[in-house]
């Protein structure tokens, strides 16, 4: 399955049992319901999937599920965060070998690497696969940009086609479509910030909050590609208390209270991380539940003619 890098790809969360096991049942009623909501792609084991915390192996188990649950409905990718470029590379040839149709790759972890060591880590990823590869650009949480100049001598690679744009500066989406055109696909990586890199011009959406909200944030992509921004802009103004959890230390934590509380998910999280508790906790309830009293009706969407850019 090719990926189109168009419309609204789930960075999804990982499902945990009370015993940190991974929790497929879980995992799977909410795909369903991503599904039921016209979703256009999956990614596995993000920053909200709880990267840090799951195996290769899991990643690879969450895959096999994840596959035979779509029935290639929408293409699946493997997300790879990893410190050692030797560890990238093993992780995506277990993506590849085990049938995901493509990869998000973020910049080295836990040490600071310079712009050089950047692009040849990224090089050196996508010159062992075949998989078509998103470059997750997130300075703010990483601290390192991947700069246009750079994305120039990475696009020599054919397999390296998206860029998740999280650099929270909406100028950014322009900038990168006068210099690379179609060549650099853009899907906006902040929630909060979406609706604005959607009109824009980016063509997709890596989404957080729709992990707990589905058909709001695919109804928010499609009326805004279809040229109703003033629809789009009634959900996103209801929308946006609720996804600003998503830029947020505690996000995982959460979205996962979030997808209690819309009756897609558990709120069960692998240590370090402990569910919210206290005051943080309460917060978040007071914000979910303000927006579900007022949850708005959306309107016929799945169908509609959208602007593909």
């Amino acid at each position: 399955m090719t990926v189109q890098w168009q419309g609204v790809y789930p960075a999804i969360t990982t499902k945990f049992r009370a015993d940190g096991a991974l929790d497929f049942p879980t995992f799977n009623k909410n795909i369903q319901a991503q599904l039921d909501a016209g979703i256009d792609g999956l990614i596995l084991g993000g920053s909200l999937g709880e990267s840090s915390t799951i195996t290769h192996e899991e990643r690879i188990d969450l895959l096999h599920n994840t596959l035979d649950f779509v029935q290639g409905k929408i293409p699946v990718l493997v997300n790879i965060a990893e410190g050692a470029t030797k560890n990238a590379i093993k992780l995506a040839h277990l993506a590849q070998d085990n049938g995901a149709q493509g990869l998000m790759l973020l910049p080295p972890m836990m040490y600071k690497p310079t712009d050089h060591e950047t692009t040849e880590f990224f090089k050196a990823v996508a010159s062992e696969t075949d998989l078509p590869i998103l470059i997750y650009n997130n300075p703010v949480d990483y601290k390192i940009e991947v700069k246009l100049d750079m994305f120039e001598e990475l696009l020599k690679y054919d397999n390296i086609q998206a860029v998740k744009e999280s650099t929270r500066d909406v100028s950014n989406v322009t900038r990168i479509i006068n210099r690379f055109g179609e060549r650099l696909k853009v899907l906006c990586g902040v929630d909060t910030l979406a609706l604005e890199c959607l009109l824009m011009g980016a063509g997709g959406w890596v989404a957080g909050l729709v992990a707990a909200f589905p058909r709001e944030t695919v109804a928010i992509y499609r009326l805004a590609k279809a040229g109703r921004i003033e629809e789009a802009l009634a959900i996103h103004r209801w929308f946006l208390p609720i996804l600003e959890l998503d830029i947020h230390p505690q996000l995982v934590q959460n979205i996962k209270l979030a997808e209690v509380m819309t009756g897609l998910g558990t709120e069960f999280v692998r240590a370090p991380r402990q569910p919210l508790m206290g005051a943080d906790r309460e917060r978040v309830i007071k914000i979910l539940e303000e927006g579900l009293a007022v949850r708005p009706e959306l309107p016929e969407y799945l169908n509609l003619e959208i602007a593909l850019s």
